[in-house]
This record gives C-alpha cells, structure tokens and sequence, in this order.
C-alpha cells in the first residue's frame, strides 16, 4: 500500500521543488507496481507511469489527504490503463458512423425529415424532451437538465440513452427499405 509522509506531503503541495520530486520518485514503483496488475499490455506500462506521474504533478494540489493518495493514484492509472480500449471502440463506432452516414446521403432530404419526425414520436417522453433540448434547441447539458429539473448525470443518461433509441429506430427503418 501507498504510503506517503504528511510532512513531505504538504511540502509537495505548497509547491516545494525537492519535495515534490523526492515524492514522485518515491511513489514511482508503487505507480508501476499498479499498471503492471492493471494494463492489459506490457508495451503501455511505462507510458502509463509516466502519465501517472503527470497527472500527479499536475493536480496534486487537488488531493486533500495523504491517506486519500493510495485510492486516488489506482484511479488514475485504471483510467490511463483503459485508454487504447477506449480508443478501439471509438474507431469500431467510427466505422459504424461512416458505413450510417453513406447510406443516409443517398436518401432524399425529405425522407429524412419523415424518418427523424418518426424516430423521434417513437421516443418515450423523457428521452424526447431532453434530445429535443440538447440537439435541436442546442442548450447545454446544464441548461438541459436545468429545465427538465434533473441533474446533469442523468441528463446526460437520457441524452445517451435517447439517441441510441433514435439510432436503433433509424437503422430498424433503414434496414427494411424505409417502410413502417
């Protein structure tokens, strides 16, 4: 487990330069010692430390607790573990998009108009409120789930969930030639 000495602690945190790098490197192993268990490649493993220890520079001043750092650091290096994944994902959606967007140029504007009117009546009210606010009145999420008297996670929920139902409609209605 991370330990870290209090007094070294807030040394690094008022903005000590010896402090600050005697704490990194003394943190370091322990760093590397986490993206070993939680990086699924060994290629990325020093990249992640590395950007750990970024991140650690760069909000140190965020973290409140010395005991809190140990939680804290794991976090991190998950995330940064998780990041060639994430990026995977996106290109596959990327690829989904481009194939949906081919398909959807080569039907006449008007049509579209119909299936998006359709699509959207076939919303249940939550997810159409807040896709209408979001994407065709262009409010921000904040302002969004300020109207709809919700927080902005679940805000963003509705959004994520609403255009999946909208995009699952359109790929429905597309796929058995524009009929009902």
């Amino acid at each position: 487990m991370i330990r870290v000495d209090a007094a070294l602690f807030a040394a690094a945190q008022a903005g000590d330069p010896v402090a600050l790098d005697r704490m990194l490197r003394e943190l370091q192993p322990d760093i590397r010692r986490y993206a070993r268990r939680q990086c699924h490649r060994t290629t990325a493993i020093e990249d992640v430390v590395q950007e750990a220890l970024i991140v650690l520079y760069r909000r140190l001043g965020t973290v409140r607790d010395p005991l809190a750092i140990a939680g804290w650091i794991l976090r991190v290096v998950t995330r940064l573990c998780m990041l060639p994944v994430l990026a995977l994902i996106r290109g596959a959606e990327e690829l989904t998009e481009r194939h949906e967007a081919a398909y959807f140029a080569q039907v006449p504007k008007d049509d579209l108009r119909i299936d998006l009117v359709r699509a959207l009546e076939s919303l249940p009210d939550m997810y159409r409120e807040v896709i209408l606010l979001r994407d065709m009145e262009q409010l921000t999420i904040g302002e969004a789930a300020h109207r709809l008297r919700i927080t902005r996670e679940a805000c963003k929920s509705r959004i994520h969930r609403g255009r999946a139902l909208l995009r699952e409609y359109l790929q429905d209605y597309a796929s058995r030639g524009g009929k009902k």
